[in-house]
């Protein structure tokens, strides 16, 4: 998903390509899993409390000029509506879409999903690095009917 500027939205479809001139992102799969689930987090604490305070101020400063509390609280209000607890998150493994790439405005992306049921957790995240730390630049979410896994074979 191209982000040009600093957005948060409730995703509609999945993924796009990583973008022409993207490179694999040197992070390990620890560092993955702390913003992921970190980030995600947020938004589900943000939606329980109706407090987007703390989700703006984790982001980068273009994600806090482009994003007032109550424009985020505009952007998530139909995950809110829906009384969604995303708190699964915190102890399921995340399934990346793509590899986890630094786009070719230096910004890492991450893009997947939580295999979560009844309902599963699709998300695609960039972050914009600033001093020495990976800071929320765009979020977007949604939640599709799980996909049911493929029946596997019994053993004799």
């Amino acid at each position: 998903m191209a982000m040009p500027a600093p957005v948060a939205h409730a995703q509609d479809a999945a993924p796009e390509a990583a973008e022409p001139g993207s490179r694999p992102a040197q992070i390990d799969w620890n560092g993955v899993l702390i913003l992921v689930r970190s980030s995600l987090l947020a938004v589900d604490q943000a939606n329980k409390t109706g407090n987007y305070t703390v989700l703006r101020e984790l982001g980068a400063p273009g994600f806090q000029g482009a994003n007032t509390t109550a424009r985020l609280a505009d952007v998530f209000a139909n995950l809110r509506s829906q009384n969604l607890d995303l708190s699964a998150i915190a102890v399921l493994e995340p399934q990346l879409a793509l590899p986890p790439m630094i786009e070719p405005n230096g910004m890492l992306r991450l893009a997947g999903y939580f295999p979560s049921a009844p309902q599963q957790v699709n998300f695609d995240l960039l972050y914009e690095p600033l001093n020495g730390r990976w800071r929320l630049y765009g979020v977007a979410i949604n939640v599709t009917p799980a996909t049911p896994a493929a029946p596997q074979p019994l053993s004799r």
